[in-house]
């Protein structure tokens, strides 16, 4: 066992690289099967990449303490935050997701009301009960330490925890990184959080969208019908079936919460909630319409507003595929629900799960991760998914469907994250409608043409994983760059 070092940093050698690295181990995910299950989670806000992954990485530190009978030995914690997750990390609402993954919370199923009475009775008492049952002392001035100075060269968004006897003797460390969409990996486990029965083979293992429209051509099936295929490797079609009917339900009350909310967003910026007013004025008003051709716009545009606004407000939110775009998949899902002909259940899951395939194959090749690609890893993906999925539930093939996912990534490229304050709310609320109002007009390109076009969907993808790599940090949610320094905090 190492003794606890007086530093307080352990055993660590903080290492900045001299150039940014996209798909380094153990973070790449080429070579990993992609459930709808992971592209697809219900956790709170505000992000994905900084509170549900630090939640889940806390929530597995302390689980694999109690696997291995050390819990009740542990005397202190130490957790260390590099790169993005220490520099945005305040405004993410990363250390809260940390006290609430320490004890023994998971983002699918802990209560937005109770957060803030649980952290504040942790940072009152000065104690923490690890995984809901072993009080030791926690200061998060001593405990929980932002690094912003520092960088780890496996990934921008990284975490080191460590657990100490009374002796002072380290007992368990580990590194964890937040790949985006709240995906954790780690140097010391092989499974990531949450997610089992990877190491599987499935009918249709694409891992481009060339090959997945070749395996469309071989078998005669839809994106969709393969997707579903590959979900029967992991669980039943009833299973996922149900699970696409829960996302669904999900998304749309998160719709509906937000469409309630009203007052100022959380953190200091003073944002004003502005999806209630919308929304009144459009139910007020329904002759609009008749007038204006270019209502149904502002309902899509309130969609992605209700949903980002309670994702800033700490809700309940879908990660799809993140939650700082977590506003653009369910405002085009219900664009398709209420104002589009021959809609049904079958075609929402069939939404849901097209979204889900083109989605993988950013995660495969790519990022979704703003901390490596900046914005257009998480609302240019999901201006992708979201375009791809729609073509395919208006009756596009499956040509057209991977040229509509093409078209919504192609008009995103070099999109910078550059939140003021940290917060995702400026400009993230916004940029979740312009997302949602790309992703429709790129199926209606896409649906006036046969399929055929110059740019693939791989090409895209390549051009937005170099474009990552070579995008200036400042601009990969650090608040270092962009709108972040130019525009003076309220």
């Amino acid at each position: 066992m190492t003794t606890i070092p007086k530093s307080g940093l352990g055993n660590v050698t903080p290492v900045v690289p001299s150039k940014p690295t996209s798909n380094p181990d153990p973070t790449s995910q080429l070579n990993i099967n992609i459930s709808v299950t992971d592209l697809y989670t219900i956790g709170i806000g505000p992000s994905s990449s900084h509170t549900v992954g630090p939640m889940r990485a806390a929530k597995r530190f302390v689980d694999r303490l109690e696997t291995e009978k050390l819990l009740h030995k542990t005397d202190r914690l130490l957790v260390e935050l590099y790169g993005s997750l220490a520099l945005t990390g305040a405004g993410h609402a990363t250390d809260l997701a940390i006290l609430l993954g320490l004890s023994g919370e998971r983002p699918s199923t802990v209560d937005p009301e109770n957060v803030q009475p649980l952290v504040d009775k942790i940072r009152s008492s000065g104690h923490i009960a690890l995984n809901g049952h072993h009080q030791i002392p926690f200061f998060e001035d001593q405990s929980l330490l932002f690094l912003k100075d520092q960088i780890l060269p496996e990934h921008s968004n990284a975490m080191r925890y460590y657990a100490y006897d009374a002796d002072g003797n380290q007992l368990l460390s580990r590194d964890y990184f937040s790949v985006g969409g709240g995906y954790v990996v780690s140097h010391n486990e092989g499974d990531r959080a949450e997610t089992k029965g990877h190491n599987i083979a499935l009918p249709y293992p694409f891992t481009s969208a060339d090959e997945l429209l070749e395996m469309g051509k071989d078998s005669g099936l839809t994106i969709a019908e393969m997707m579903l295929a590959n979900e029967e490797s992991w669980r039943s079609e009833e299973e996922t079936f149900t699970f696409l009917d829960n996302v669904n339900d999900a998304m749309i009350g998160c719709i509906k919460r937000g469409c309630e909310g009203k007052g100022v967003l959380p953190g200091g910026l003073n944002v004003k909630r502005r999806a209630n007013a919308l929304y009144k004025d459009l139910m007020e008003n329904p002759e609009r319409a008749s007038r204006d051709p270019l209502t149904v716009l502002d309902w899509v545009n309130l969609y992605a507003l209700a949903v980002n606004e309670e994702n800033a407000a700490g809700g309940r939110v879908v990660t799809a595929p993140t939650n700082g775009a977590a506003g653009v998949i369910p405002a085009v899902l219900k664009y398709y629900q209420r104002f589009c002909p021959g809609v049904t259940k079958e075609g929402t899951r069939n939404f849901l799960l097209t979204a889900a395939a083109i989605g993988a194959i950013y995660k495969k090749r790519a990022s979704i991760s703003a901390a490596e690609m900046g914005c257009q890893g998480e609302v240019g993906v999901a201006c992708s998914m979201a375009a791809g999925a729609l073509t395919a539930v208006l009756g596009g093939t499956n040509e057209q469907v991977e040229n509509a996912a093409e078209i919504g990534m192609e008009h995103n490229l070099g999109l910078t994250c550059d939140p003021i304050g940290g917060l995702v709310q400026i400009p993230c609320i916004e940029r979740n409608t312009m997302g949602a109002m790309k992703a429709i007009n790129a199926c209606r390109l896409a649906l006036s043409g046969d399929g055929t076009h110059v740019v693939s969907l791989d090409e895209v993808i390549e051009t937005m994983r170099q474009t990552g790599v070579d995008m200036l940090s400042k601009y990969k949610e650090t608040s270092q760059g962009g709108l972040a320094v130019n525009v003076v905090e309220c």
